[in-house]
């Protein structure tokens, strides 16, 4: 694997982006080395800062083989940065990644955190209503990672994969998951037990103490 492109984007208005009325989303490429820090790419703006970026959002991750398959779909070739992804590496599938995989390119290392969920924002962007629901189904939801270590990338870099140690939970359980309105302790808690991002651990965290609360008129013993 390699990186194809290394994309920032600027914040610019969009109707369609909440809350601020601004977004990031549209990236584009740089030829020049970028330097990825704790909260992601030097000069890339990030807008909405409730669902996006932080320390465990810090960088967007997406595939070649992802584009090459909505190419097909859409009957289109979709430039690198189209997802507003801030690195795209040729011969990587989102949907294969697992929570806690490594991934070091150029002086950096990454940790996948969380898949990408699809939003208002995205549709627009690909100036599609309807594309929150195909981007759902296409389960290829690209991959946010926080920075284990800081340093220079630049596209040509030479990607390498460490898998996490423990108990596998791949990109498309979490995925499915988010839409998924059954809810078990064990499952719960075996996501919990993985380094997913703040955001996913704080709504399983709640949906753990919703779950295990007594039900109205109960006594506790």
């Amino acid at each position: 694997m390699h990186v194809i492109s290394v994309n920032i984007g600027k914040a610019q208005r969009f109707d369609a982006a909440k809350p601020a009325g601004r977004t990031g989303i549209f990236k584009h490429a740089v030829a020049t080395p970028v330097m990825v820090g704790s909260v992601g790419l030097a000069g890339d703006a990030i807008c909405n800062t409730k669902h996006h970026g932080g320390p465990d959002q810090a960088v967007y991750v997406y595939g070649e083989r992802d584009y090459a398959w909505w190419a097909a779909e859409l009957g289109r070739v979709l430039a690198p940065g189209t997802f507003g992804e801030n690195i795209t590496i040729a011969g990587f599938a989102s949907a294969q990644a697992a929570i806690g995989d490594r991934l070091t390119l150029g002086e950096v290392t990454l940790e996948v955190t969380a898949p990408r969920i699809p939003c208002a924002t995205l549709a627009r962007r690909m100036d599609d209503p309807d594309f929150i629901r195909k981007f759902r189904e296409a389960e290829r939801p690209g991959v946010y990672c926080r920075v284990i270590q800081a340093g220079l990338v630049q596209a040509g870099d030479a990607v390498s994969l460490l898998p996490y140690q423990g108990e596998a939970i791949t990109i498309l359980e979490l995925f499915r998951d988010y839409y998924s309105r059954d809810r078990d302790r064990a499952t719960i808690e075996r996501f919990l037990a993985a380094p997913i991002a703040a955001r996913a651990r704080s709504e399983k965290e709640a949906q753990l103490r919703k779950l295990l609360a007594p039900l109205p008129g109960t006594t506790m013993i």
